[in-house]
């Protein structure tokens, strides 16, 4: 019997705290429903000052695994895509595996910004099919941390949380369907943070002056080409799956802003009413943004067994990724 990987439990997990975008208004100088118009976010959840990106993947990993029904000493790998690891190093997985109690997996982070979830699935999909064993696949950020409360670029758009999937083997179903991934390394600064790496160490200089906090320095072109680049990956791993936009009965891009979702659906040709989008109450948390949306809508009963799933992401780098799926 060919084996197929499935999405058997999802899992999110969101801090209590939240910040209203007006509060962000005042606080910037910025007019009075600013924010809102320009990304559609409202309010964005912020980690409390004891909450970490380990903690949060931690929470969400345990409702995954619970909604499942698969015990931490089966899974046999832990991808967790985030780009606000606890520590420079050592990379966050094992820790959050250790705290699971994932006895017999590997972990490793995976670093592909708001695309990282997405990366992390079409890595996951094979290694479930080979070794027929359920795979935890977790996007998990704080990203308020790496923003300036003072940029009006970042600060109104960037949230946290974290999401989590359990992917697993499966006899019947068509599970994960296709899979397509892209990237564009021609212009790496356009989101982006400037110190921190090999090429500009932490310094004093480089902290005083924000350089390890994050940037958008790509503005209105990057946001064309982020679109663009969210309908071309769309339409390519339907076109791998063999369907079409109207084959579709729920798209759960990556929560960058309404405005971007809203274009790349009318490129793609999904309708706002096949479309989830939480960006208003979430805010955009990067890698964890997908799979907090999918949780959110296992929760409300919109996504349901049969329906295909398109989800979609873009992110620094640039980086593109596509996944098809028989929920």
């Amino acid at each position: 019997m060919t084996t197929v990987a499935r999405i058997l439990g999802v899992g999110a997990a969101i801090p209590e705290r939240n910040v209203a975008s007006e509060d962000l208004e005042r606080q910037l100088g910025l007019p009075a429903g600013w924010i809102e118009r320009r990304t559609g976010v409202r309010r964005r959840p912020v980690a409390a000052p004891e909450e970490s990106t380990s903690g949060l993947a931690v929470r969400a990993g345990e409702r995954a695994l619970a909604e499942a029904g698969v015990a931490p000493g089966d899974v046999v790998l832990l991808l967790l895509a985030t780009s606000t690891p606890d520590y420079p190093l050592p990379p966050t997985a094992p820790f959050v595996a250790h705290r699971l109690g994932l006895t017999h997996a590997g972990a490793v982070d995976v670093a592909g910004a708001c695309a990282g979830f997405l990366y992390a699935v079409a890595m996951a999909d094979p290694y479930v099919r080979a070794h027929r064993a359920p795979v935890l696949i977790i996007g998990a950020n704080v990203l308020t941390r790496r923003v300036s409360p003072s940029d009006p670029m970042t600060a109104p758009l960037f949230a946290d949380g974290a999401g989590a999937v359990v992917l697993g083997p499966a006899g019947t179903g068509r599970g994960v369907i296709a899979t397509v991934l892209a990237a564009d390394g021609a212009n790496p600064r356009e989101v982006w943070v400037p110190a921190g790496g090999s090429r500009r160490p932490l310094s004093t200089e480089a902290v005083a002056g924000g350089e390890h906090l994050m940037r958008i320095d790509g503005g209105r072109q990057f946001y064309r080409t982020a679109v663009r680049a969210m309908a071309k990956i769309g339409r390519e791993a339907l076109r791998c799956a063999g369907l079409s936009a109207a084959d579709v009965d729920w798209w759960v891009p990556h929560q960058a802003s309404r405005r971007l979702i809203a274009e790349a659906g009318r490129l793609l040709g999904i309708p706002e009413e096949r479309t989830v989008d939480i960006v208003a109450e979430h805010g955009n948390s990067s890698a964890a943004s997908i799979p907090t949306a999918l949780a959110s809508a296992a929760r409300s009963d919109l996504v349901r067994p049969g329906h295909l799933v398109l989800l979609t992401a873009v992110g620094s780098g640039l980086l593109a990724a596509s996944v098809v799926l028989e929920w």
